[in-house]
């Protein structure tokens, strides 16, 4: 039964995906046959579909001889990806100014070539935009106060990076960057909240990319959780053995302890239908020493009451993107209590980020690559007693 229900859900799906790209390639079609004459089209619909399916065709896996074109194929695809959530939101808008047009008298001649080129000069807008947010990345720094000490009057300096989504778009050119960004900031603890991969451990390990985190230098030590996407790519085991390797420990439902401070992981919440579950915040944190500090991981924002009744300081989140692409931001906002930014709840700090990557498309609009810049002070830090505290955002 489980196994007709996704193929149901799949059939569904492709439907879906058919109707929709029908619509942007009939519009597409109907532009270029005013400006190319003589198109064939058997030529174009099987030269649009390829693309508009590439993404699909892309994540098939295929023989080692052909993974190069795919790859490929994934790229060309994760484009496409923007650019149809683009044109899903522009052609209706354009088709209901059409029938406007057309009600108030108006001359419609010349509609179809006016507005194919309008909207290829906005679409190229948008991709050069969203290639700088996306690129182009930003620190935002959030001092949080904690009423314990661990003995020392220095706030903790803790640099936080989720969705790096490393893979064949995301890759080691833009890894480097976040590796030199982080270590200027001299942080005491790293931590990377999830997503890490871009579901394929595969290009992770062709391109060295784990080379490159191992550059990654803190005072206590660097430690990661488990997103939904690890789990997708199914090389947890592997995964977890190659971070390991570079000093960095993966945590699934453990706790660590670093420089007085614990860190607290949990699995990601898809392990709760794909792996059997995962522990419940109480007993991941039964038996700690509560008049310490206590930062944990979960890279979905969810269970904020939870952390809050169980004695979590603060809570570091991913997943959202802030929806990535704007509206879906519209979205994320509606599906969580909190998509992107900060919250205080009770006298918990929850933290969530848009991410460092991106997944699909390396596309941005009302979102930002980002990292942030924990500063945690506590009961006889200097800064706690003396500093006014506010947010900061620095471009890198």
């Amino acid at each position: 039964m489980k196994n007709l229900r996704m193929l149901l859900s799949g059939a569904v799906m492709l439907l879906v995906l058919g109707l929709v790209n029908f619509y942007i390639g009939y519009h597409l079609w109907i532009w270029l046959k005013d400006v190319v004459p003589g198109i064939l089209a058997g030529v174009y619909w099987t030269v649009f579909m390829l693309i508009a399916f590439a993404y699909m065709i892309g994540m098939v896996p295929w023989p080692k001889a052909v993974k190069p074109a795919a790859r490929l194929f994934k790229v060309i695809g994760s484009y496409y990806l923007a650019c149809m959530e683009f044109a899903v939101i522009v052609l209706p808008l354009t088709d209901l100014l059409y029938w406007v047009l057309g009600l108030m008298g108006f001359d419609r001649s010349a509609f179809t070539a006016e507005a194919g080129i309008t909207l290829v000069l906005l679409l190229a807008v948008f991709l050069i935009w969203g290639s700088r947010n996306a690129w182009s990345t930003v620190v935002r720094t959030h001092p949080v106060r904690i009423d314990k000490s661990i003995g020392t009057s220095a706030p903790l300096t803790v640099a936080v990076a989720s969705d790096l989504h490393l893979g064949n778009i995301v890759g080691n050119r833009h890894l480097r960057k976040m590796v030199a960004e982080i270590n200027r900031m001299e942080p005491d603890i790293i931590l990377l909240a999830g997503d890490v991969l871009d579901d394929s451990i595969e290009p992770f390990i062709r391109n060295g990319m784990s080379l490159q985190l191992k550059q990654l230098k803190a005072r206590y030590g660097v430690y990661a959780v488990l997103g939904n996407h690890e789990y997708y790519g199914g090389s947890i085991a592997q995964y977890t053995e190659v971070m390991a390797g570079i000093g960095i420990r993966v945590l699934q439902d453990e706790v660590a302890e670093a420089g007085g401070v614990y860190i607290a992981g949990r699995k990601d919440k898809t392990a709760e239908s794909m792996q059997g579950g995962r522990m419940s915040v109480q007993a991941l944190l039964e038996g700690l020493d509560h008049t310490r500090p206590i930062l944990m991981m979960d890279h979905q924002p969810t269970g904020f009451d939870i952390a809050a009744k169980t004695g979590v300081d603060v809570l570091l989140s991913g997943h959202t993107h802030r929806g990535q692409i704007a509206p879906n931001h519209w979205i994320t906002r509606r599906l969580f209590e909190l998509d992107w930014g900060y919250l205080l709840k009770d006298k918990l700090h929850v933290i969530v980020s848009s991410g460092y990557g991106t997944w699909g498309p390396p596309i941005r609009l009302a979102s930002r690559s980002e990292l942030i810049r924990l500063e945690v002070l506590l009961e006889g830090s200097k800064s706690y007693q003396e500093e006014p505290l506010s947010a900061k955002t620095v471009l890198v």
